[in-house]
């Protein structure tokens, strides 16, 4: 099985930014992109990458994590695993999967002051969608500053 690992940055963020950095050090093969423009051309630009591959375990953090679970609900048999920091889901954009069902590992990690993506209604949407949730509220900001390193990466992305 030949796994592919992508990450998917925020909204405000890049390839560069702390996490793209975190991921590029450590983990050589994953694939790491600068995705701008609107929802729709980002998640373009996500399904040109991810067309001939399978085994995703995809890392998405806030809006990143909102396309990597939109990206997941359309395509659940090519998904293997999903990380979510601090997702997005509780924009809009994501309301046309409230009512899908999907089963695959999904482990959250949001921090408990973040001001940007509130934690109550991003767990019960994801509590409703994904069957098998792990979701860990921890002490931390939106950017989970804090945390992030410590979250056993190495074991999150087998």
């Amino acid at each position: 099985m030949n796994i592919t690992r992508l990450f998917i940055h925020g909204l405000e963020s890049s390839s560069q930014g702390t996490k793209g950095i975190f991921f590029s050090e450590r983990y050589p093969d994953m694939i790491i992109e600068d995705y701008k423009g609107s929802l729709e051309e980002r998640m373009e630009k996500l399904n040109e990458i991810l067309s001939d591959k399978t085994d995703l375990i995809l890392v998405g953090s806030s809006f990143g994590g909102l396309m990597a679970a939109m990206y997941a609900c359309d395509n659940e048999d090519k998904v293997k695993k999903l990380i979510l920091l601090a997702p997005a889901l509780d924009l809009e954009e994501f309301k046309p999967y409230l009512k899908k069902k999907i089963d695959i590992p999904v482990i959250i990690y949001h921090g408990r002051n973040d001001d940007v993506v509130p934690v109550a209604p991003v767990q019960k949407i994801a509590g409703e969608v994904f069957t098998d949730i792990t979701y860990n509220i921890v002490n931390d900001d939106h950017p989970l500053r804090e945390t992030f390193t410590s979250f056993g990466w190495d074991e999150l992305l087998k």
